[in-house]
């Protein structure tokens, strides 16, 4: 297809966001915790030193094999050095823009901020824990949400004992402010 009818996004920095990513709300800090911020730089760090020429050697042999039409070799290994190199340029945007917020510092710890450690209860009664990090950190499976996500928002400022409204897909929903803690605590 012609790259005339190919739209181009109006965002550059979209381009390199993993499937899935969140791109950053407009004007926004990229807020992130200390561990946050040393997790990103080592898959950064091994993208470049280890998976990279390790994928670069393996096209350079495959290249050498003859026809790259239909060398899988070849052609898994050119998409998988793209995947790479979006993955870098991602991850090192991300880095180079990045403010450690170390959570150890916070002198307010009765309020929920950055970093915190928030159980609530909801309406059904049901306790859950999170913790609140940067939009590059965040991974549900352990508890871990983003700080511009809906339920982060409504708990930022809240003290234990608050109730505060949170927009849900299935409608507004109050929770209840159990306990907040920090790293250290």
């Amino acid at each position: 297809m012609s790259k005339a009818f190919t739209k181009e996004s109006d965002n550059a920095e979209d381009e390199d966001l993993p499937e899935g990513a969140q791109p950053l709300p407009r004007g926004a800090k990229n807020y992130m915790t200390p561990a946050g911020h040393k997790r990103l730089q080592d898959e950064l760090k091994f993208l470049l030193r280890e998976e990279r020429p390790k994928v670069v050697d393996i096209v350079s042999w495959a290249a050498g094999n003859g026809d790259r039409s239909e060398n899988g070799d070849y052609i898994y290994g050119k998409k998988r050095l793209r995947e790479i190199d979006r993955r870098v340029r991602f991850l090192t945007k991300r880095l180079e823009i990045a403010e450690v917020v170390d959570q150890k510092l916070q002198t307010n710890r009765d309020q929920v901020f950055f970093g915190a450690t928030v159980t609530y209860e909801n309406q059904r009664g049901e306790e859950k824990t999170i913790r609140i990090v940067g939009v590059d950190e965040a991974r549900l499976e352990l508890g871990e949400i983003s700080w511009v996500s809906p339920i982060a928002r409504a708990l930022l400022k809240a003290a234990e004992g608050d109730v505060v409204r949170v927009q849900t897909p299935n409608g507004p929903e109050e929770i209840e402010v159990v306990e907040i803690a920090y790293l250290g605590d």
